[in-house]
């Protein structure tokens, strides 16, 4: 089983990459579980076609007894799908939800019962709690990916993301897998991104163009490759599929 973090700034488009590279290891045969980790639960909400979830934290709150079927449900592609949630709004930590949520998973025996062969944590990294930073830690990812693109602050979130990855080294916690270029078309993106790569020791594994196609599956409620799935877009989320299998090896 390949379990990966991805990681980035809020508004980054990070849930949308996650479910495109859900339904593209899931076209090459994978089964797939895909755990959103945001407190705004809308992570698998494309591969459910505006559907969303009862997520992990309301359901413990409701029945701490209750069955996996009640949280984790099937998306687009056969994904298994499960988002976290947060807190109730103004009482609580969110990062401490995180943790709540992926520890009562692995007491359930999610991944023995669904037996996915790739695991995709989607988190929120503006700023990297030790809630937050649970998926890279205690066994749960092998593997972060950082998505990022030239714009200051989607680089000085993925700065702090990468110097926590760096801070856990030598403990057998995640490793960098490296950074996922999602496009803005902002002045220099290249070459911010290039000389972040060289500030934190790491590489792009793959580049998103800045496209409409994105907003147009978004307003279907699919992913670009159910939507789209002979565009240039589906084409690139594939190839992306790809080289991150090669890195998570």
């Amino acid at each position: 089983m390949k379990k990966i973090a991805i990681y980035g700034k809020g508004g980054i488009g990070k849930s949308t990459i996650v479910s495109n590279l859900s339904v593209a290891f899931a076209k090459k045969g994978l089964k797939v579980m895909q755990i959103g980790c945001d407190p705004k639960a809308d992570s698998t909400i494309a591969l459910r076609h505006g559907k969303h979830l009862p997520t992990v934290l309301e359901t413990v709150r409701r029945n701490r007894d209750f069955a996996l079927e009640e949280v984790v449900m099937p998306g687009y592609g056969g994904v298994a799908c499960v988002e976290a949630g947060g807190p109730i709004p103004g009482l609580g930590c969110a990062g401490r939800g995180i943790i709540t949520a992926l520890e009562k998973l692995k007491e359930k025996g999610a991944y023995e019962i669904y037996q996915p062969d790739i695991v995709l944590y989607d988190v929120l990294g503006d700023v990297v709690c030790g809630g937050f930073s649970m998926p890279m830690r205690s066994g749960y990812a092998d593997r972060v990916f950082i998505v990022t693109s030239g714009e200051n602050m989607s680089i000085y979130a993925a700065a702090n993301i990468a110097m926590a990855i760096d801070n856990f080294k030598g403990r057998g916690y995640a490793k960098l897998g490296g950074l996922i270029l999602n496009k803005r078309n902002v002045r220099d993106e290249h070459k911010k991104v290039q000389e972040l790569c060289t500030e934190i020791h790491t590489s792009v594994v793959g580049e998103l163009d800045f496209c409409e196609i994105v907003q147009e599956a978004e307003s279907l409620k699919q992913t670009v490759l159910e939507a789209f799935p002979d565009s240039h877009m589906a084409k690139q989320y594939m190839q992306l599929a790809e080289q991150m299998l090669e890195q998570a090896e």
